[in-house]
């Protein structure tokens, strides 16, 4: 299933920056942001650019070094993916990149330059970066359940996620009027995979924006929330 498509204005625009603060429990560990980066081309055709880069502090680096940076492409109408690449230089070296060719509906995966993995393509399948972006698409009302197909070039899954109610939050001194959204884990990998009762939890500003201003995850190394301390520039 493709994101439906939006009447009127994008909830995104090349410029948006949103940046992140990473707690456990009440423990700052880390800090995130993420990027609608201008457009370009590939390989001739008009893309989207994303970016996102994921980083823990001093005391987040004596549990898990994490040194992570993402960015994925879209064709111009954000139909499907076109390219994603992960460097990560955290406790393990990775130089990920993936490819989606669409003429023979298959994503590539490579790492270090070397190819490691081939998976067939669902129409319209996402990388992992563009598919949080495409959910943004979705309008949202409480009960909404949405789908869309995901590929990393390892394994081709139906990302799924449900609106379970409307409330209202406070995020470091600023109300929000949000919709919580609950994410399908069963598919996750890393701390997901290895956690028993895993949960991921969003909560997305209920206009036609819908900015995620908190991620909180509970997994067997204990709960994790993401904040949103600066959003900018709007240009919308």
């Amino acid at each position: 299933m493709n994101a439906p498509a939006i009447e009127g204005d994008m909830p995104f625009r090349p410029g948006e920056k949103l940046a992140f603060a990473v707690t456990w429990g009440f423990i700052p560990v880390g800090e995130g942001t993420l990027q609608v980066m201008p457009a370009t081309r590939l390989n001739g055709v008009e893309a989207m650019h994303f970016s996102m880069a994921v980083r823990t502090n001093a005391f987040g680096d004596i549990f898990y070094r994490v040194r992570d940076r993402m960015e994925g492409f879209t064709d111009g109408e954000m139909k499907k993916s076109l390219l994603y690449k992960k460097v990560s230089e955290g406790k393990t070296r990775r130089d990920v990149t993936v490819t989606y060719d669409w003429e023979e509906k298959r994503a590539r995966y490579f790492n270090h330059g070397e190819e490691h993995a081939s998976v067939a393509l669902l129409p319209g399948s996402y990388d992992p970066l563009s598919m949080f972006f495409a959910f943004r698409f979705f309008d949202l009302e409480v009960g909404r359940a949405m789908a869309l197909p995901v590929s990393d070039g390892k394994k081709t899954v139906t990302g799924e996620a449900f609106v379970t109610e409307r409330t209202a939050i406070e995020i470091r001194g600023v109300n929000y009027d949000t919709f919580l959204v609950r994410v399908d884990t069963k598919d996750l990998d890393g701390v997901f995979k290895k956690s028993r009762d895993a949960e991921l939890l969003i909560w997305v500003t209920a206009d036609k924006r819908r900015i995620p201003v908190r991620i909180k995850s509970s997994v067997f190394v204990g709960s994790f929330t993401v904040d949103l301390v600066s959003h900018g520039p709007l240009n919308q």
